[in-house]
């Protein structure tokens, strides 16, 4: 980028990120924001070699992930152990913990199969100090061996609804519920899936997106 480039961006960055606060103001404390900005400060020169995000969303990147990762914590505000499945750049596993920091015995769970995406969850884990433990495996080989039980099981942009439940099933039975937010065409997901599986779920509005909606697992079954 020219001067003017890189001047534009951060400004697009910090406009972008005033919205994320507006939307998160009363329940995101200081140290959380702190921590955020580490992240995206991370992600930014990871973006640089490593594909993490969309180029498109990079300037939007607080609203378009942090914001709508964030969201996630009103849906199951008592929550202290949390899973990832498919963790990416950390949307919205890695923005969980740095929520969750300073809760006695939280934990958020990382899975992610890539290499380099692991790695960058690692480095952001340790330099940020908060309650993340990556797996670098398959989900599939992480569900087969897992014994823990988790509070919370979530996804974001994995896969569609049917698929992403055959994924999420081994620890949802355990125990807990699952958010995924989806986009537009959740309800047509919804439908293909109800032919194989039995679902007890709610569709939440998204605060970030008027055409997306989370959708709040309580149980699932294989027909």
């Amino acid at each position: 980028m020219d001067q003017r480039s890189d001047q534009a961006f951060a400004l697009a960055l910090q406009q972008d990120r005033t919205q994320a606060i507006a939307l998160n103001q009363d329940s995101v404390s200081r140290e959380t924001w702190r921590r955020l900005d580490g992240l995206v400060e991370r992600l930014l020169q990871w973006q640089q070699h490593t594909n993490l995000v969309a180029d498109s969303t990079v300037s939007h990147i607080w609203t378009r992930h942090i914001a709508d990762s964030l969201q996630l914590l009103d849906l199951a505000p008592n929550a202290r152990t949390w899973i990832d499945l498919g963790a990416g750049a950390g949307f919205p596993g890695l923005v969980i913990a740095c929520a969750l920091a300073d809760m006695p015995g939280a934990s958020v769970h990382l899975v992610e199969s890539k290499q380099k995406k692991a790695s960058f969850l690692r480095e952001c884990a340790t330099a940020l100090g908060v309650p993340a433990i990556v797996h670098a495996q398959r989900i599939e080989d992480f569900t087969r061996t897992n014994k823990q039980t988790f509070d919370v099981v979530t996804a974001r942009a994995l896969a569609p609804l049917d698929k992403l439940l055959g994924y999420a099933n081994p620890l949802l039975k355990r125990g807990g519920i699952g958010l995924f937010p989806k986009g537009q065409d959740v309800e047509a997901e919804l439908t293909a899936a109800s032919k194989s599986w039995t679902i007890d779920a709610d569709l939440v509005p998204s605060k970030t997106d008027p055409h997306a909606r989370i959708v709040l697992l309580r149980r699932v079954s294989k027909r």
